[in-house]
């Protein structure tokens, strides 16, 4: 069996009490750390997107349905994998909800083993999705530290332009464009231009 990541949270949403106890029970039984809302409302207002974790949520809930949580939260690029509870009837709209990202649906009786097989499965895709975010944060923060003009050079780097080229695109001198390209290279924490190249053109992957 895999072992729970000791940082990660699992968030049950479902407004039925015995269910989320229920829930509740049988992940707390096998090492996972739970917390449990009645209401898709009451989760997005403490919901923090950097927390690894994962969402069993019902589809039909008063107020907010799942689906609509589940749009909600790719709004906000959250990269919190998502399994949906789901009545006998709800089937044909869980599997809509997987086309939009979600990890998978228990359909009602839900067997233990099944769910402690989900959510070992989206508890790594969860670590991973956390892992891109972050470093999609730290790339975008990178490139942010460029000025305007420094970006414009960058892109001309980029597309293979000379510096004389380039001071010829942007109508200033060479040594000007070697000036940004040392700042830009300064900014970015490289050496040389094959590492820049590389921080220019990885962007690390967005989660499914």
């Amino acid at each position: 069996m895999n072992m729970p990541f000791p940082s990660s949270t699992v968030y049950i949403v479902d407004d039925d009490e015995a269910v989320r106890d229920s829930l509740r029970w049988l992940l707390e039984a096998n090492g996972y750390r739970v917390r449990a809302y009645a209401s898709a409302e009451t989760f997005l207002a403490e919901y923090d997107a950097d927390q690894v974790g994962v969402l069993i949520a019902d589809v039909r809930m008063p107020g907010m349905s799942g689906l609509e949580l589940q749009e909600q939260l790719l709004a906000r690029k959250a990269p919190l994998p998502i399994v949906f509870i789901t009545g006998h009837g709800d089937v044909p709209m869980a599997v809509s909800t997987m086309k939009k990202g979600a990890v998978d649906f228990l359909e009602k009786p839900f067997n233990e083993s099944d769910l402690r097989e989900i959510v070992a499965r989206m508890l790594e895709q969860a670590n991973l999705r956390v892992s891109q975010a972050q470093a999609r944060r730290v790339h975008d923060a990178m490139l942010a530290r460029l000025t305007a003009r420094e970006q414009q050079v960058l892109e001309r780097i980029v597309a293979g332009r000379l510096n004389k080229q380039i001071a010829d695109d942007l109508g200033i001198s060479i040594k000007t464009v070697e000036a940004h390209r040392a700042n830009i290279m300064e900014k970015l924490e490289v050496t040389t231009v094959a590492d820049l190249m590389k921080v220019a053109l990885t962007k690390p992957e967005a989660h499914a």
